[in-house]
């Protein structure tokens, strides 16, 4: 299985649109984050669509639609000018005004498709994956960020032996982008990922499985920052995971996914 590290979309105006380099393979990973809009009402307009593509086609149509006080996901597929079966599911997950994480799980069989790092629907194949080559975001949200992830099986090369530091040279720059890929120990406690510098640290991302909880912090000065916390835990013990760090506009932004 070959392997395409395509760089991470953030902040991307909607609707958004991006070729998928290398198409899609059993084994990758997309995921949105994103938030979808306070002011969606009972309109026709109030919902969202992440479409995987090929030409007209549209092999994977994920649709959370908030209509006439009833909140459901739709699954479908669009062949050929005409639109298949329905699948739905009565329950979503994108409560309005909050953020959300999708990740879609490319497997021989089917798209699993999780939120927030819990299972939430799979998908059986209509047409063959490995025909698309773009995915197309749109609705009433706002992007935070679209990511990639493949996995390549039974590759081992360029792995480190953990607790791991390493100098990043030339700094954390504007624009630079730190990926880190992995597997999470079964018996993890914890993920933690911090940036430092000589007088303290820049950035600390600490995962905690105990209390399913995400904190961020700084340190500096003999002293810890204001915590920063998130219950949405976006990894899960035994499963692989993809950290993606950039800085950017003089902050350190950090977003991750993880395949379920």
């Amino acid at each position: 299985m070959a392997l395409y590290q395509q760089l991470p979309f953030f902040n991307p105006s909607v609707p958004f649109t991006r070729l998928i380099q290398g198409g899609l393979q059993e084994g990758t990973s997309i995921t949105v984050c994103g938030r979808v809009l306070s002011d969606a009402d009972s309109s026709l307009y109030c919902r969202f669509q992440v479409d995987l593509k090929y030409g007209s086609d549209i092999a994977l149509h994920f649709n959370p639609r908030y209509e006439g006080g009833s909140e459901y996901v739709m699954h479908n597929t669009l062949q050929r000018g005409r639109w298949g079966s329905e699948e739905r599911k009565y329950e979503t997950p994108f409560p309005r005004g909050q953020m959300f994480a999708l990740q879609i799980l490319v497997t021989l069989s089917s798209y699993q498709i999780s939120t927030n790092g819990k299972p939430f629907s799979e998908y059986k194949h209509r047409m063959p994956f490995s025909w698309v080559d773009r995915i197309h975001v749109s609705g009433n949200m706002e992007v935070k960020l679209v990511a990639f992830q493949y996995l390549v099986s039974h590759q081992r090369q360029g792995s480190f032996t953990v607790p791991y530091k390493s100098i990043i040279h030339g700094g954390l720059q504007l624009g630079k982008v730190i990926i880190i890929q992995g597997f999470i120990n079964p018996q993890a406690n914890r993920v933690v990922i911090s940036l430092r510098h000589k007088a303290g640290i820049a950035f600390v991302y600490n995962a905690g499985f105990d209390e399913n909880l995400v904190l961020c912090n700084t340190y500096g000065d003999g002293k810890w920052g204001e915590e920063e916390q998130s219950e949405v835990m976006p990894f899960k013990k035994g499963q692989p995971l993809q950290i993606i760090v950039s800085r950017q506009r003089q902050t350190i932004e950090n977003s991750e996914t993880v395949v379920t």
